[in-house]
């Protein structure tokens, strides 16, 4: 089955919670996502089209209450639009494929590069090494 292109076929796809997140740019309650606490080796996909989006091996505990990542899996698998939304200036991060949204990218992650991809685990699928 291929991508879904309405949002009625997107809601018949996905939980009440993904949708809410990717299709509506939701955020889940920090501290509350099933991958939050998730130490296995594997892929995090787009829970909405399957996309590879990151690895664990750049999965780091933030103290945020959310899944952080210091990169994606490759410069293409994501991408980054302003969001001037909730009187902030902030970079949301979406699916590159299907533009769903995942989350927020912020400046103050680990080194070398100093990124932190703050990622609502509705929006992520995890696939075990």
């Amino acid at each position: 089955m291929g991508m879904p292109e309405s949002e009625e076929e997107w809601k018949k796809k996905l939980t009440p919670e993904q949708h809410r997140v990717l299709r509506e740019k939701g955020t889940e309650l920090p501290f509350t996502g099933k991958l939050l606490h998730n130490r296995e080796k594997g892929a995090y996909q787009c829970a909405g089209c399957g996309a590879d989006l990151f690895s664990s091996d750049t999965k780091f505990d933030s103290g945020t209450g959310w899944p952080s990542f210091s990169a994606p899996l490759s410069e293409t698998a994501v991408e980054c639009k302003e969001d001037l939304s909730h009187g902030m200036r902030r970079t949301e991060i979406r699916c590159a494929r299907c533009k769903g949204h995942l989350g927020h990218v912020f400046d103050d992650g680990p080194k070398p590069a100093g990124k932190r991809y703050c990622i609502n685990s509705a929006g992520l699928c995890f696939v075990k090494k």
